[in-house]
């Protein structure tokens, strides 16, 4: 066969057909394909796909791969504990869920959040509780619980805590990838403190560590509040972390509202009393329903809060006009003053109060009913927290008081 020269001397080769190109094209993927795979397995982190500088700027902060650990609690807030099946309101729950938000944060790990919360029934008046006695412990959980993120931003939440839900493809994914990595996939853990699980190097490869919290409470690991270097989360940053929805609808009452103040008066379920063996009425909280009546809040705001103002009330006494002695004194406004607003987002009370928390801490002055931090305002003196002292209840108050 005749070779053609060039001028040079030098063969002249065929140009590649186009099945040749095709060919080579497929064999270049495939072994990409397979370094990927192969790479992916050798360490932790090819377990998670990558991500692209961009994608990782539009995902609003919601990169949760760059985080390579985990950290699990369970699937319900204070489950194991005593209150798995009542649970507790929506204060309550928010402490343990913060405990564990502290502890992810302290081990910079990403915190597999319950993908629901349980709504106590005595908080909710909605009408979603309908529970069947045929009904499985499954069926009636999911009637008694809203979705996380119907109360949360979790984006939001992730610019300081990465957060996913336990019925996310990532948390399958992280299962998966737990199994596979044999003893470095998961770590079971049951009273093993934080300090420990941060400084001890059988625990910081772990791509998985799965907690037994405590059988009383969540928040019970983190009972040591006193000591102010522990707490890494204020008690406003869950309020503050409202899902947009809701913090929307806060927004626009905040407008229709103006300048106002706001008092958050909690009754119902702390009026707690009981007899003694004498027949005498005792109550852990002595002043308590002295305090939240209007003639005594008026009496004791009035140095807070001049006459004439917008005064916003959250409050769960369920009274009617309980609070109208104060209208003599204010302009009063409750969240059932913007029912238009809040009828098509709110669906359960817990919903509700995380919309007023919004809107209370947007007052010019804020009155809670317990004090809370130093700097608080309250509408009583008495102690938060349960001191177990259950003290005559009193009623009357010296006018020099006000």
């Amino acid at each position: 066969m005749a070779i053609h020269k060039t001028q040079r001397g030098k063969p002249l080769q065929r140009p590649p057909s186009r099945s040749s190109i095709l060919i080579i094209l497929t064999a270049t993927v495939g072994c990409i394909a397979v370094f990927y795979i192969a790479s992916s397995f050798s360490s932790t982190k090819g377990f998670f796909y990558s991500i692209t500088e961009t994608s990782i700027q539009s995902s609003n902060a919601r990169n949760h791969r760059d985080s390579e650990k985990y950290l699990y609690w369970g699937n319900r807030i204070d489950c194991p504990g005593k209150h798995c099946e009542s649970c507790e309101g929506l204060g309550h729950q928010e402490s343990s869920l913060r405990c564990a938000l502290e502890e992810a944060m302290y081990l910079q790990r990403t915190l597999v959040m319950p993908s629901r919360m349980c709504i106590n029934p005595i908080h909710n008046k909605k009408g979603i509780l309908h529970q069947s006695n045929d009904a499985s412990s499954e069926e009636r959980w999911a009637a008694s619980s809203c979705a996380m993120d119907s109360l949360y931003d979790l984006d939001l939440i992730s610019g300081t805590v990465p957060v996913i839900l336990d019925n996310s493809k990532e948390w399958h994914r992280v299962l998966l990838t737990s199994m596979k990595l044999g003893s470095r996939g998961i770590a079971n853990v049951q009273g093993v403190s934080r300090e420990d699980l941060g400084s001890k190097s059988s625990y910081s490869n772990i791509l998985l560590i799965n907690r037994t919290a405590s059988h009383l409470s969540w928040f019970m690991e983190c009972k040591d509040r006193n000591n102010r270097n522990a707490i890494l989360l204020s008690y406003s940053f869950l309020p503050s972390m409202a899902s947009k929805k809701l913090r929307n609808a806060a927004e626009k009452i905040k407008v229709l509202l103006g300048d106002y103040d706001a008092i958050h008066v909690r009754r119902g379920d702390k009026l707690k009393t009981r007899k003694d063996r004498f027949g005498v009425v005792r109550s852990l909280h002595p002043h308590l329903d002295r305090d939240t009546r209007p003639e005594f809040i008026s009496c004791r705001i009035a140095k807070w809060v001049p006459p004439g103002r917008t005064l916003f009330i959250a409050s769960n006494e369920r009274t009617p006009g309980f609070f109208a002695p104060l209208a003599s004194r204010y302009k009063l406004a409750y969240a059932s003053n913007y029912s238009s607003i809040l009828d098509p987002v709110v669906e359960n009370n817990y919903q509700l109060f995380m919309v007023e928390r919004v809107i209370m801490t947007g007052a010019r002055t804020f009155i809670k009913t317990f004090k809370v931090d130093d700097n608080d305002l309250s509408l009583t003196d008495d102690p938060k927290k349960n001191t177990k002292a259950w003290q005559i209840p009193v009623y009357t108050l010296d006018i020099r008081e006000c």
